[in-house]
């Protein structure tokens, strides 16, 4: 389920719990035409959003807009996680109003944690979810749009928002970090491995390895990762070819950038587009 759209009734909700662990591995980046509400609920991970890289704790939220590439590694040992993909519309505008910034609350990336005097309360909405999923009756839809409402009037009250979580990996690596900024900042160039290597001062392979073993992503990935995530929003905020998008976000190769944005987002830069203009 967690790798698929909700079907056309967005007010459809769907949830389920699994543990995952080392031996669970996501085949790439992915992204929803709905919302994705991700809860840790013991052990940890790593998630990876847009170009960002954040390790998730038990009782961690992240909230994840339409459209978004994302990523989960269980690189820390056993993971239990929840997941709920929803359409902010199940959501009334007087619940929303509650939520903080409700303006952007359904249009960025939020993370969340809940305090541990309040997380029985809310991780049973989770888990109410979770069984009606199961039951999957004629009452299942409306209990499930009251659980999820409930979990968010909740999650407002006394959830801890971290409004200004950093913008590049979040590792306490001073080189990964630089290897980083220095992608989010050159994306748009025709830069190799050895240009972000001599800019941390380390051999090429050197770099690759511990990008990877820090990082839980190629150090190349990570490169096509930001310039595809970029080439996505212009897609939707600007009117130009995809060819000229291709190329102003380092894709030399339009056949290789239309490859590579289909095995992302699982449609072509066009058919992206489309999709949310309509």
């Amino acid at each position: 389920m967690h790798d698929q759209p909700l079907p056309h009734d967005t007010r459809v909700i769907h949830a389920e719990s699994r543990l995952r662990d080392e031996s669970y591995v996501m085949h790439g980046h992915h992204c929803h035409s709905c919302h994705e509400l991700f809860y840790t609920e013991s052990g940890s991970c790593r998630f990876l959003i847009g170009d960002c890289i954040h390790d998730l704790q038990a009782g961690d939220f992240v909230l994840i807009p339409p459209m978004v590439l994302h990523y989960t590694r269980y690189v820390f040992g056993s993971c239990r996680r929840t997941v709920v993909l929803f359409d902010h519309a199940s959501i009334p505008a007087d619940v929303q109003k509650l939520l903080p910034l409700p303006e952007e609350f359904f249009t960025r990336t939020q993370i969340f944690q809940i305090p541990e005097a309040h997380r029985q309360q809310i991780v049973a909405c989770l888990m109410r979810l979770v069984t009606e999923e199961k039951i999957s009756d004629s009452f299942s839809p409306l209990l499930m749009e009251r659980d999820l409402q409930s979990l968010f009037l909740l999650s407002s009250r006394y959830c801890t928002f971290l409004h200004d979580t950093p913008e590049q990996i979040h590792t306490t690596d001073p080189q990964i970090v630089q290897a980083a900024r220095y992608i989010s900042e050159n994306y748009m160039h025709a830069i190799s491995t050895e240009d972000i290597a001599r800019s941390v001062g380390f051999s090429p392979n050197y770099l690759s390895r511990k990008f990877r073993e820090t990082a839980g992503i190629g150090l190349h990935e990570y490169l096509v990762f930001i310039r595809l995530h970029h080439a996505a929003l212009e897609l939707v905020s600007t009117d130009d070819s995809i060819t000229t998008i291709a190329l102003r976000c380092g894709f030399s190769d339009s056949n290789y950038f239309k490859d590579s944005f289909k095995k992302k987002f699982g449609l072509t830069p066009r058919g992206y587009r489309k999709s949310i203009s309509n």
